[in-house]
């Protein structure tokens, strides 16, 4: 019999006026590691998957608290991990690599956190996450995986390279032992001298479509970066998604409780706002509202735009804005630099109010 594990378990639950102390840590990708920790006191772990941990961490030139997203499943309690990266910012993650190593005790608060998977068990999930946001999408998945009821997964993480895809061993591992959970990863560039034949580019509504055709039956969890949390919130809203079963976090600021979670101020187009568009080389104005696109609105105009794909792919429907306010959702076929200097697609830009274009 194991002697020492019925001593853990008879030790209780692990409180935050107990240190942690680190167990290992194991590198993950350029300047990322997961740090696991137990309780001194052999005591067992009881969180949510997807809540945090505020670590006190004795940085060089003083003190710091630093929050982290638990990486490992409450269905697995005798540890505690966290999966941090540093950003060339970084004060506490980078005391953490540099000088955390196993053996060491810090100071710890938490669990806290309303990230987290819905108390009654749903049967379909979308995960989408940018960077180390992939984190609280691996605490979930794994404690999914670990129920034992078979349930619907797909998972996004999107990276800037290969190498640096958090968690990718782990969760192919999971995925490979359930044929209902599907990953698909998506980097912006590729590694020298290193193959990579999966998705480049940025993740867009077609992509959303051809990983999850369901997606509106999906409850969707999303953790990333600000503007990349916001892009992913308009694509949902444009392809008409409930957003009463969205969910997200930003990695860098999660949120103790719903009070403190920040409303989202997302634009939701009404079919019943009025709206113009005044085509000025033509000399046309067209009365439409605001769930009409302008390629749309054009062509019963009879006007004509060149158009292509229709998606916001290709970009042929390009065409520059006077003056106005216009919502376009794309999927990369316009650049940053044309959109500045006042173009917009006709295939997925929904006028508000008074708009004017060089058409």
């Amino acid at each position: 019999m194991n002697q020492p594990f019925l001593a853990e378990a008879d030790a209780g639950i692990w409180v935050d006026s107990e240190p942690l102390e680190c167990c290992s840590v194991v590198p993950e990708a350029p300047d990322t590691a997961t740090f696991s920790f137990v309780s001194p006191s052999g005591a067992m772990f009881k969180f949510l998957p997807g809540q945090f941990v505020t670590l006190e961490l004795p940085a060089q030139g003083g003190t710091v608290w630093r929050t982290y997203t638990i990486s490992s499943s409450p269905s697995r309690p005798l540890c505690i991990s966290v999966t941090v990266k540093a950003q060339a910012d970084s004060i506490g993650t980078r005391w953490m690599l540099d000088h955390l190593r196993p053996g060491m005790q810090i100071t710890a608060s938490g669990p806290a956190g309303i990230f987290t998977l819905p108390p009654k068990e749903k049967k379909k999930y979308l995960f989408i996450s940018a960077g180390s946001g992939v984190t609280p999408s691996m605490s979930m998945v794994t404690y999914l995986y670990d129920r034992g009821t078979p349930p619907d997964i797909v998972l996004v993480n999107c990276a800037r390279r290969p190498s640096e895809i958090i968690g990718r061993a782990r969760l192919e591992m999971m995925a490979s032992r359930l044929p209902s959970m599907k990953l698909w990863f998506i980097v912006e560039e590729d590694d020298p001298y290193t193959v990579w034949t999966g998705l480049r580019g940025r993740l867009n509504q077609i992509m959303i479509g051809l990983f999850a055709g369901d997606y509106l039956e999906r409850e969707v969890y999303c953790c990333g970066p600000e503007p990349f949390m916001n892009a992913v919130r308009e694509m949902l809203i444009a392809l008409g998604y409930d957003m009463e079963h969205y969910h997200q976090e930003s990695f860098q600021a999660p949120v103790k409780s719903e009070e403190q979670a920040p409303e989202q101020d997302d634009l939701v187009l009404d079919d019943k706002a009025d709206a113009s568009i005044l085509f000025a080389k033509s000399g046309v104005t067209a009365n439409c509202t605001e769930t009409d696109t302008v390629l749309a609105v054009a062509k019963s105009s009879g006007l004509n735009i060149p158009s292509g794909c229709t998606f916001g792919v290709c970009g042929t429907c390009k065409v520059k804005k006077l003056s106005g306010q216009v919502h376009m959702v794309h999927n990369g076929g316009i650049s940053d630099d044309d959109i500045e200097d006042g173009y917009i697609l006709a295939c997925c830009s929904n006028p508000i109010g008074e708009v004017e274009l060089d058409v």
